[in-house]
């Protein structure tokens, strides 16, 4: 890898390259998050409708939410009919003014608590549970007793899925605000492989010390990374 490769490949916002019928040739690391999240045509049908008219490259200012990513612009370039490139940029968000809890919390090990979980739900459920891990997220301060409930609740959910996928990331340029202070999120994700209905989810606690957003085949835990 060159040193062009390798800084494309550790940009902090998604770069992607499709042929002319929407097949993928690369994506960045950070794409490949953006990919757990949104299917490849929607990204390939964006790639298309912002695509200059001629030969050439065209960014465009856009105010673009997808999911729990937001994204100010998109430059788009093609040389020949191929091929064709494109780069998001990611906005620097705020998530909110948050009242989250901070009591209870202990400096925790998250992966030790995830695959706890993981654990005692596999002796009961016929699901394949798969992890994707970012080994280097530190330990930090976690209300462990309230994490794994959760966690519980959230298997139990996704009971009749075929696949679960388990995914601890860190959010590259978002935060959470605490008492007017940032903090960088980690988010826990599960994800299944089919639709499965979340209607009747419903987990609701004043004392939260995290962010729950329920989306149709997936629901993710978003935690502040307070390390002290």
């Amino acid at each position: 890898m060159n040193f062009f490769e390798e800084w494309v490949e550790l940009d902090l916002n998604p770069v992607i390259s499709f042929s002319s019928s929407g097949k993928l040739l690369f994506s960045n690391h950070e794409a490949q998050f953006l990919f757990n999240r949104i299917k490849q045509k929607e990204l390939f049908d964006l790639t298309l409708k912002y695509a200059p008219k001629t030969f050439g490259v065209e960014t465009t200012y856009i105010d673009l939410s997808i999911e729990n990513y937001t994204f100010y612009a998109i430059t788009v370039k093609y040389d020949n009919e191929d091929e064709i490139h494109m780069k998001l940029y990611k906005s620097a968000m705020v998530k909110k003014d948050s009242q989250l809890s901070t009591k209870n919390t202990n400096i925790t090990n998250i992966f030790t608590l995830v695959d706890l979980a993981i654990s005692s739900k596999k002796i009961k459920s016929k699901s394949k549970f798969l992890k994707n891990y970012d080994p280097s997220i530190p330990e930090f301060k976690i209300n462990a007793k309230e994490f794994i409930k959760t966690l519980n609740l959230i298997y139990d959910a996704f009971i009749d899925s075929e696949i679960l996928t388990t995914s601890v990331i860190l959010k590259i340029g978002e935060y959470i605000k605490i008492d007017g202070k940032k903090y960088s999120i980690i988010s826990v994700e599960i994800s299944s492989s089919n639709e499965i209905d979340l209607d009747s989810f419903n987990y609701e606690d004043e004392n939260a010390s995290f962010i729950l957003t329920i989306l149709k085949d997936r629901i993710s835990i978003d935690l502040p990374l307070i390390t002290k």
